[in-house]
C-alpha cells in the first residue's frame, strides 16, 4: 500500500497543476477546438516495461537451498518455515511500475535499516539489512523484484542478510 501513496500523489498534482488556470498558456481557449488529437503511437513506446514478470521466480525448493533452511509454499509468492518465524516474500512489478516508485523506497529503505547498498547485479537496486530484516530491490529487463526476508535466526544479523540476498538476486531473471 506504501508503494502506490507516491504515484498516487503525483498523479493528483498533475491534475491540480494542469487545471491551474491563472497559468494559461493558450489566451483563446477555444481556438483548437476542432484540431485532432493527436495522442501519438505506441508503437513509438517500444518496450516501456509495463509488464511484471509472470510468476514467481523460485520454487519453495530454490528458497530452501538459497537461505539453507527448509521453506513452505504459501502461495503467491510467500515462503514461511512452517513455524510462523521465518518469512520470505517476493513481490514483482513491471520495470516502470518500479522506477516510478524507487526513490521512494529507497528513501524508506535509508530510514528503516541499519545499512543500505546500492547494487549494479544486472540492473539498478539496492539490498537493505538490520539485524532480523533484510530487503532487496532489483529493477532489470524482466520487471521489479522486491525480496524481504524476516527473523531468520540462523542467518545471525546484518551481513548474514546481506550474503543471502546478494545470492537471491544472482539468480533473479536479468
Amino acid at each position: 500500500m506504501r508503494r502506490m501513496i507516491v504515484p498516487a500523489l503525483c498523479v493528483a498534482a498533475l491534475v491540480l497543476v494542469g487545471c491551474d488556470s491563472a497559468d494559461s498558456t493558450n489566451p483563446d481557449p477555444g481556438a483548437d477546438i476542432d484540431a485532432p488529437i493527436d495522442g501519438g503511437d505506441l508503437a513509438d513506446l517500444g518496450d516501456a516495461g509495463d509488464t511484471a514478470p509472470p510468476k514467481c521466480p523460485f520454487t519453495a525448493d530454490q528458497v530452501s537451498e538459497l537461505v539453507g533452511q527448509p521453506m513452505v509454499d504459501q502461495g503467491n509468492c510467500l515462503f514461511g518455515d512452517g513455524n510462523g518465524v521465518a518469512t520470505l516474500t517476493i513481490t514483482t512489478a513491471s520495470k516502470f511500475a518500479g522506477e516510478m516508485t524507487y526513490d521512494y523506497q529507497r528513501q524508506q529503505a535509508d530510514q528503516i535499516y541499519q545499512k543500505v547498498t546500492d547494487i549494479d547485479q544486472g540492473g539498478k537496486g539496492y539490498v537493505a539489512v538490520k539485524d532480523i530484516e533484510g530487503q532487496a530491490v532489483l529493477i532489470a529487463a524482466p520487471g521489479t523484484f522486491t525480496i524481504t526476508l524476516s527473523s531468520f535466526q540462523r542467518l545471525g544479523g546484518p551481513e548474514g542478510y546481506e550474503q543471502t540476498l546478494r545470492r537471491m538476486i544472482e539468480v533473479l531473471p536479468k
